[in-house]
């Protein structure tokens, strides 16, 4: 599978992880730090990516803006130990639901998964 990590969910732990388990990872504190939340999703639509990250303004671009968007993960108080374990579990039970237009908040206790189109 193909990820873009944003600068605020990334970890060299959570990216080798990835790395370590066949996935081809963009890492966007490596790559584009500076980059705005819009390029970046941009960029993970161009590249067919999904979007990694802890930040709740990718919902303004998505919500407000409506602007088509990727399958977008986003970690909610999820503590740095737990995201690779986090990921497997959501790779290993949901991984049909990580497809554009989908949104999914992963927090300690749940996965919430928002269904819809790219444009709804």
């Amino acid at each position: 599978m193909r990820f873009l990590l944003d600068v605020c969910a990334a970890s060299r732990g959570l990216h080798q992880h990835l790395v370590n388990n066949g996935h081809d990872v963009y890492s966007a504190a490596e790559s584009a730090p500076r980059a705005s939340d819009r390029e970046l999703l941009d960029l993970a639509v161009a590249q067919d990516r999904v979007l990694i990250t802890e930040d709740k303004d990718f919902g303004e671009l998505v919500f407000v803006w409506r602007l088509a968007h990727p399958c977008i993960v986003r970690f909610a108080d999820l503590p740095i130990r737990d995201r690779s374990s986090a990921i497997d579990d959501l790779l290993q039970h949901h991984a049909a639901e990580l497809i554009p237009g989908h949104i999914i908040v992963v927090s300690r206790r749940r996965v919430r998964i928002r269904r819809g189109s790219q444009t709804d």
